[in-house]
């Protein structure tokens, strides 16, 4: 069985440990340009900032439960790590942590014409990326978004 392919079962797998010890899981990956390969794990605690002592926890438990998998008897470097602050949204948690910040959305292909907006973030919901941009909401689908990045706004003189 090839590696990347046992992904989905390591997330369900990590969630449920994540779960049992009170923490989010942020993302799961396989790095397989290694030998042996790695599996990065990234958590954050949902309250305060994420410790070490929450990181060794749960590569604790998740290595435990990583054992008892049949599919898991070969070699692997475990990792669990937060993600730290990052200018790029991604989660539901950032969106809603950072409403009213301003934000730069990049598309992939033109929406209305451009492929870079600027505006304050509004929300997010399972089809658009809502921005303020002077008084006016302006909704940008889901779909064409690559990018959502906290910015500084120049200030004009």
């Amino acid at each position: 069985m090839q590696i990347q392919m046992l992904l989905p079962l390591v997330q369900t797998l990590a969630q449920q440990v994540a779960d049992q010890e009170h923490l989010d899981l942020v993302s799961v990956q396989w790095l397989t340009h290694q030998s042996p390969p790695i599996l990065r794990v990234e958590v954050r605690h949902p309250e305060n900032d994420t410790s070490l002592e929450d990181c060794e926890r749960l590569s604790r438990a998740l290595e435990m439960a990583l054992d008892e998998l049949p599919e898991f008897e070969f070699a692997y470097v475990l990792e669990v790590s937060s993600p730290g602050l990052s200018d790029y949204l991604s989660s539901d948690r950032d969106f809603d942590a950072f409403r009213g910040f301003p934000v730069r959305v990049t598309t992939t292909a033109p929406h209305r014409g451009k492929t870079l907006w600027e505006g304050n973030l509004i929300r997010r919901d399972e089809v658009n990326v809502y921005l303020n941009q002077r008084g006016r909401s302006l909704a940008i689908p889901r779909s064409l978004i690559a990018s959502v990045q906290l910015y500084t706004p120049s200030s004009e003189p």
